[in-house]
């Protein structure tokens, strides 16, 4: 049999990766000319470079799928990125346009903290504790049905970029926050609002329960237990032994990464903001970049006249983002010229319907 089934996915035919680098790469090519503007490649910026060479617009998640929305000649979207990234897609896209995620096994480990089961348990015990005076926001970074959980009751949606803007905006709305499920994304945010970290409070999905030492009267922020895998691994030591060997270099991180870190950082901001500042940069100027590694090493290539260096020397890439690769990408091209679609990413209506109104009130904001 050459195609197997597995966990929903189907197995990649072994001839794929018997192709050589030029052959998969000369086959994309001819894919992307055969289908024209039916076809629409969207490569998120922690993307390997083999897939993103071939984008036909790179950015941040929402960023892609907004664009990918406004583009109503694409039959196919071909989302390189991860699953809740190809997700917001489909919420967005017509019902006509298809949404394929060249590998199913391109997750996102800190969407994966937050599933809906866990969350309508929380919701039901912070309620009892609390009553009616939170509101729920969740990063980007997260599935559909959290982002739906956010619509249904009231919240929305927040990317690094907008994070103050729309937190600023829920304290209007209720006395306290429920942020979802990147804790740092959540206490950074908050914290340079002006909210003390003594009023930050933590709730643990594994464990159902609040982790708060004080009075509960006192809580304003109560951040899911979840954090980016990639960011977690950029320590205050990362930043103290570049402080020691070049108290010059300028250390610019993402707000993913941890209180302590930011905190000791000369900057912090979204990939759209980190990009944009290295770009804006004088000549000769030293930077140590903390976020992800195949962006820093694209920002490195193209920006030759600056000296940047990833803030952790040993650090790796995104493990399930570097899933989708080149053989992966000609598999599922290759599939849609015979007329058949693998790895579909699809919503179900009532969800996509809650996590649209999520995902609105967040750009009426914008």
């Amino acid at each position: 049999m050459d195609v197997l089934k597995f966990l929903g996915q189907a197995l990649l035919p072994e001839k794929y990766y018997k192709m050589s680098k030029d052959e998969l790469e000369n086959r994309v090519r001819e894919i992307k000319a055969q289908m024209g503007k039916e076809l629409f490649i969207l490569g998120h910026h922690y993307q390997r470079d083999e897939v993103f060479q071939f984008s036909d617009v790179a950015g941040d998640s929402l960023q892609l799928s907004q664009i990918a929305a406004k583009n109503h000649e694409a039959k196919y979207i071909v989302f390189c990125g991860v699953h809740f990234m190809a997700e917001t897609a489909d919420i967005l896209a017509s019902d006509e346009q298809v949404v394929v995620l060249p590998d199913l096994k391109a997750g996102c480990s800190m969407a994966d903290m937050a599933d809906i089961h866990q969350a309508e348990r929380a919701w039901m015990k912070l309620q009892e504790q609390f009553g009616d005076t939170i509101i729920p926001i969740t990063y980007v970074n997260s599935t559909a049905a959290i982002k739906a959980f956010c619509g249904r009751n009231g919240g929305t949606t927040v990317t690094s970029s907008n994070a103050k803007k729309v937190v600023t905006w829920a304290f209007t709305q209720k006395e306290r926050m429920l942020f979802l499920p990147d804790q740092h994304l959540g206490r950074n945010t908050s914290y340079d609002l002006g909210i003390p970290l003594e009023q930050m409070a933590i709730w643990d999905p594994n464990k159902d329960e609040l982790e708060f030492e004080g009075n509960l009267e006192d809580v304003k922020v109560i951040l899911w237990k979840g954090h980016c895998s990639v960011h977690q691994n950029f320590t205050v030591e990362n930043i103290e032994t570049i402080r020691a060997s070049e108290p010059d270099r300028t250390i610019l991180v993402h707000p993913e990464c941890c209180r302590e870190v930011v905190e000791k950082s000369d900057l912090n901001g979204s990939t759209h903001y980190i990009v944009e500042t290295i770009k804006a940069a004088p000549a000769g100027s030293k930077w140590a970049i903390g976020t992800e590694m195949n962006l820093v090493k694209r920002i490195i290539k193209q920006f030759p006249d600056k000296d940047i260096i990833s803030l952790n020397p040993h650090f790796c890439s995104c493990l399930t983002m570097n899933r989708i690769d080149l053989p992966h990408l000609v598999w599922a091209l290759e599939n849609l010229i015979e007329g058949k679609v693998v790895n579909e990413i699809a919503v179900d209506k009532a969800t996509a319907k809650d996590a649209v109104v999520a995902l609105d009130r967040m750009l009426a904001l914008s």
